[in-house]
């Protein structure tokens, strides 16, 4: 008998087991955030509570609406909605930005990302709308500094310039009312 043939095959088991103990440990993180409760589909924002991020994007020429500036928000309760005419989720939620506008205590901003004008301005024209100012941002870069992960996001920024709230994806009816509008009444009714 040999002396390699005496040596131990512990190690080799370890190299076997160690690929079945991380799927095992994997698991288990992903059973907690499931049974935890939390709303999955609720992204954080780290700029909740901070002010709003300094904007200053030129207007979507052709509208006759000013376009986005933060020094605005102070003051008011505003709506800044994300959105793009290529994106179909914004074409759905397009419906629902045209109810809320119909609410006067507050306002709507769009930031139009990384769109072409010409597309911007059709699908306004087509569908209607809900801005009372709106910023182009053809590369993006602003939409980084909102901390967007992609359109349509929507964020409320109280009267004293501080983000309140974030809503990923599409608004809905649904989202409206059990999300976003006790955050807008919350918003409206603090001191500024």
């Amino acid at each position: 008998m040999s002396i390699e043939s005496q040596k131990p095959a512990r190690p080799r088991r370890i190299f076997v087991l160690l690929p079945l103990l991380i799927f095992l440990l994997l698991a288990g993180v992903f059973l907690m955030q499931l049974l935890s409760g939390r709303d999955l589909s609720v992204v954080p924002s780290a700029l909740i509570g901070q002010m709003a991020p300094k904007t200053e994007l030129p207007p979507l020429e052709g509208m006759q609406v000013p376009g986005l500036n933060s020094a605005d928000f102070t003051g008011k309760v505003t709506l800044v909605n994300v959105w793009a005419s290529w994106c179909a989720p914004c074409r759905e939620e397009h419906p629902v930005l045209l109810e809320l506008s119909k609410d006067q205590r507050f306002s709507i901003a769009g930031l139009n990302y990384k769109d072409k004008p010409e597309n911007a301005r059709r699908f306004l024209g087509d569908l209607g709308s809900p801005y009372k100012a709106i910023g182009v941002d053809p590369n993006g870069r602003t939409a980084i500094d909102w901390g967007v992960y992609g359109v349509p996001e929507t964020f409320l920024v109280g009267k004293d310039g501080k983000v309140a709230f974030k809503h990923v994806g599409p608004l809905s009816p649904e989202a409206v009312t059990t999300t976003l509008m006790p955050a807008i009444e919350k918003a409206l009714a603090a001191q500024q």
